[in-house]
């Protein structure tokens, strides 16, 4: 597949997302071990991403009906982002299944909160004719970063622990709103 299909805005897009979800990504295959060693166990890890699903789902519906009515939807995937990459830092200091109810809501609430805005970016951005390949490249991008993620999650903390992982997991999320914040305006 040639990158040509690809116009500037569009890699920029799959990019940072690549980042963002690469950072959920890290943790998802081994988030039931922190839960357990926060003092959790299976049924708290079950209700922790309830939560997280549930934030979710009620806020996209709010999310995406504001993204209509702005111009500069991109400052809303800044928004968001910004907001999982605090809750993904607040990872740091869990130490009470409460307090990681707490930060599951804040990642739902961030992550609901881009995903439309997003997806109207995104949109905005594709050619008629090769939609399909422009939309199956960011599927095909979210994948991959799951997978790569699932694996480099799992090394950072065999290898040097949840909290260097929450610090990486952060700055991912940082990184790529702090990208976006930055661009010239008509980029996006």
């Amino acid at each position: 597949m040639k990158i040509l299909f690809f116009n500037k805005a569009l890699r920029i897009l799959l990019s940072t997302n690549a980042l963002a979800l690469m950072a959920g990504a890290m943790l998802g295959p081994i988030y039931a071990l922190f839960v357990e060693k926060v003092g959790g166990d299976l049924m708290d890890a079950s209700i922790a991403g309830g939560i997280f699903a549930f934030v979710a789902g009620l806020t996209t519906l709010i999310s995406g009906k504001y993204s209509d009515r702005i111009k500069q939807n991109e400052l809303i995937v800044v928004l968001g982002y910004s907001i999982m990459g605090l809750g993904f830092f607040l990872y740091f200091w869990v130490d009470s299944i409460i307090f990681l109810f707490i930060v599951q809501a804040i990642i739902g609430l961030g992550e609901a909160i881009y995903s439309p805005a997003f997806d109207a970016v995104y949109s905005k951005h594709l050619d008629g004719h090769k939609s399909g390949t422009q939309w199956g490249a960011w599927e095909s991008m979210n994948y991959f970063t799951t997978a790569i993620g699932a694996v480099v999650g799992g090394a950072i903390v065999t290898f040097l622990g949840f909290q260097t992982l929450f610090i990486i997991m952060s700055l991912f999320c940082f990184s790529a709103a702090f990208y976006i914040y930055h661009l010239k305006r008509n980029v996006l």
